[in-house]
């Protein structure tokens, strides 16, 4: 009795999913658009339903082929763990990567080295998701999640792939027009542009001063007109003058080198910021994945040394 499901389906119906119709998975399994069709139906056969509506134009998965897909790549990538525990695939790594990040950052900054590391490591097949409020790092839907901060979880394994620090500034023309702070409750008194990012309070800004021991935090309740869940729209705002940012030094570096926007209160520091790549400790030894973190520590500490070396850039 022929199973219902082959080993060899997974890997295909992957394929065929992200390929986006029959005639690109065809191209990309170097077969012919009717043997992608035979192929597609003889699954559908022998599991007993549909997992793809396909017209002349489109397709898209049915909910049975979104759990198909789901598992599929769970299997796949399990297999791909295996092979990295045996040291199957240490040389060359392969295989499915999901990746997650911050919705601005992970647009900004891992989208584009990502473009780099599957010109470098085609074999990799990646799958990048950014998302506002991002998931669970104990959900098992990523084999890498970049992170702000150093996660708490004992399981999950954070590797600091750069430096980082929140930096409040403003505009120029801001500060100009209203005044700068001198002390953490002058911001009471300030326009500051929010960033509903995460579960992170809304509205609550954390600065810290000294050193040790002596180091004290206020906590500061702060007000505005103009919020925002997407970063890049914030740094704009901020921009055209219309008030106080928190923001990832990553995110407005050349605006303060260039002078379009001014630190405000440098005496005083907010919590720990830094990028982590964040794995489960399963994952550690997969090819693609130790491959991934990598390239993206040694890609950020040249963009770093780049930026530093040039102030004037």
């Amino acid at each position: 009795m022929i199973p219902a499901i082959q080993p060899a389906d997974l890997g295909f119906f992957s394929v065929l999913a992200s390929a986006g119709s029959l005639s690109a998975a065809a191209r990309e399994l170097g077969i012919t658009t009717p043997a992608v069709s035979k192929h597609l139906a003889l699954m559908e056969s022998r599991v007993g339903v549909a997992l793809l509506n396909r017209t002349t134009r489109r397709m898209s998965l049915t909910p049975e082929g979104e759990v198909y897909l789901e598992h599929a790549r769970r299997i796949l990538g399990e297999i791909d763990d295996l092979e990295g525990l045996l040291g199957v695939s240490r040389s060359t790594p392969t295989g499915l990567l999901r990746v997650n990040a911050t919705l601005g950052f992970g647009r900004s900054h891992v989208a584009p080295l990502i473009s780099r590391f599957v010109r470098k490591h085609p074999q990799v097949e990646v799958q990048l998701q950014l998302s506002v409020n991002p998931p669970p790092l104990t959900d098992d839907a990523f084999d890498v999640c970049i992170r702000f901060g150093a996660p708490p979880d004992s399981r999950m394994i954070a590797r600091q792939i750069a430096p980082n620090r929140r930096l409040l500034c403003a505009s120029p023309v801001y500060l100009a027009k209203h005044g700068t702070p001198k002390v953490p409750n002058d911001l009471t008194r300030h326009n500051c542009i929010g960033i509903r990012q995460g579960e992170e309070a809304y509205g609550v800004w954390r600065l810290s001063a000294g050193r040790g021991k002596a180091v004290t935090t206020e906590a500061v309740k702060t007000r505005g007109n103009l919020s925002t869940n997407d970063g890049e729209i914030a740094v704009n705002w901020a921009l055209d003058g219309h008030g106080i940012l928190m923001r990832a030094e990553w995110d407005i570096e050349r605006y303060l080198r260039n002078g379009r926007l001014v630190q405000v209160l440098p005496q005083y520091f907010t919590p720990d910021a830094s990028i982590h790549a964040v794995y489960p400790q399963r994952h550690q030894l997969a090819a693609r994945v130790r491959a991934f973190v990598d390239f993206l520590t040694v890609s950020f500490s040249q963009q770093l040394a780049t930026s530093r070396g040039k102030p004037g850039a």
